[in-house]
């Protein structure tokens, strides 16, 4: 995981524009401290923290203790959903006939 390097507290969520391309998802873990992911994180087992393999998370700014920060999960606006479980279903092939 990657140390941060500015302490500056940030006031709300990073911008998207600072977000590395393909790194769709932030989140600010309970001590403030904002993170870019490549993969969807998920809560720390202990709490507190958003987890992902560490070569899929990146420090992206530093801000406030938040106490709740298990509602900080955003993903980029406009980014491709995944397919599969929980994904939008493939687009119709308007040459294939619908199935009965």
């Amino acid at each position: 995981m990657d140390t941060p390097s500015d302490t500056t507290p940030a006031p709300q969520a990073p911008e998207w524009s600072q977000a590395p391309d393909g790194w769709d998802w932030s989140a600010q873990d309970a001590d403030g401290r904002w993170y870019w992911y490549r993969t969807e994180p998920v809560p720390g087992i202990g709490g507190g923290i958003w987890r992902s393999n560490s070569r899929n998370q990146q420090f992206a700014a530093a801000g406030r203790p938040n106490p709740d920060w298990l509602e900080s999960l955003r993903r980029r606006p406009g980014a491709a959903q995944a397919p599969g479980p929980g994904g939008p279903p493939p687009p119709a092939d308007p040459d294939t006939p619908p199935r009965p």
